[in-house]
């Protein structure tokens, strides 16, 4: 019993399992925030150039097709907000490697 809790142990430190939970956790975390600054102060600012004025229910009508795209304008600007924090955080992080292997 002792030999496999070892051997997780080293599984666990060879392949940086704590690390790679510890981000997921972050990340989620991040999503949440992020989410919520889109949905509660960047699409309230642009909800007055919407027609109707409500984004979540902006849709596009084309004869009798109707096409929903206040979610999807919201996912753009979330994606593209939680793409540029992981940017930031990566080039920060990436920069202090390139710093100390010098």
């Amino acid at each position: 019993m002792m030999k496999i809790m070892k051997e997780f142990m080293e599984f666990l430190k060879e392949y940086k399992v704590i690390g790679l939970a510890v981000a997921f956790i972050m990340a989620v975390a991040s999503t949440a925030l992020v989410t919520a600054l889109v949905n509660d102060v960047i699409m309230p600012l642009i909800t007055p150039f919407i027609p109707g004025g409500e984004w979540k229910t902006a849709k596009l009508l084309l004869g009798p097709f109707a096409f929903a795209w206040g979610d999807l304008v919201s996912a753009v600007i979330t994606f593209i907000a939680i793409a540029f924090v992981v940017f930031m955080i990566a080039k920060m992080v990436l920069r202090e490697e390139k710093v100390s292997k010098k």
